[in-house]
């Protein structure tokens, strides 16, 4: 992304005077969202402030918790050893997929709806970091309980964002054993969100004709 066009994203989000996660008011998270749903072809997209997060939040999603076990057919050093920390097994065999995963940068970011249809499985994990703007991630899914259990993790578990102002609890089958922050903040989301749509623009022609 060129520093003008930062420079403007920047100042929007800023002088909008959202700047948490939680305000009513933010338009850059939901943003976010529909953009990796379009992207992806996915009904529903959780965003989350680092790549563990978002895997945490796919496993959680799916009832895996301490003493499970996930099925992943590729996964580096780091995620196993955040997994393992979690109290999940991870095995390469044993069933379906748990999760898929892509990590983006400027080089493949225009590649995210080519990559997103490899996936079978019924979470993908997207890395948004590798786009320069902090540790930002996704998970994509077309399972509305994966995504209703994943957004309730990533805001401490104890209410969702309908009812977490009047502390009534919406749904106790749904809060999670352990309280994490998993929030993304609004200025990431939309600086990721521009990365996203540049890269999918056509390199503008360069040189004249001869």
């Amino acid at each position: 992304m060129e520093l003008f066009d930062t420079a403007t994203v920047l100042t929007r989000v800023l002088t909008s005077g959202v700047v948490m996660s939680i305000e009513k008011s933010d338009r850059e998270l939901p943003g976010l969202e529909r953009l990796l749903t379009k992207r992806t072809g996915r009904a529903k997209a959780v965003l989350l402030n680092s790549r563990t997060g978002a895997l945490h939040a796919a496993v959680a999603g799916q009832g895996i918790g301490h003493g499970g076990t996930a099925v992943v057919a590729d996964i580096d050093d780091a995620g196993r050893a955040f997994l393992d920390w979690l109290g999940v097994t991870v095995t390469a065999d044993g069933g379906p997929v748990t999760y898929d995963h892509v990590a983006l940068d400027p080089q493949n970011a225009d590649r995210l709806p080519e990559l997103a249809a490899r996936a079978t499985a019924p979470a993908l994990v997207v890395d948004l970091t590798g786009l320069g703007f902090g540790p930002a991630a996704a998970v994509l899914t077309d399972d509305e309980l994966i995504w209703a259990r994943a957004e309730r993790l990533k805001i401490f578990g104890a209410h969702d964002l309908r009812t977490m102002w009047t502390q009534e609890e919406a749904d106790l089958s749904l809060v999670p054993g352990v309280q994490f922050n998993y929030r993304l903040s609004p200025l990431v989301a939309a600086c990721a969100r521009m990365a996203l749509t540049q890269a999918a623009r056509p390199a503008a022609p360069s040189g004249a004709r001869s």
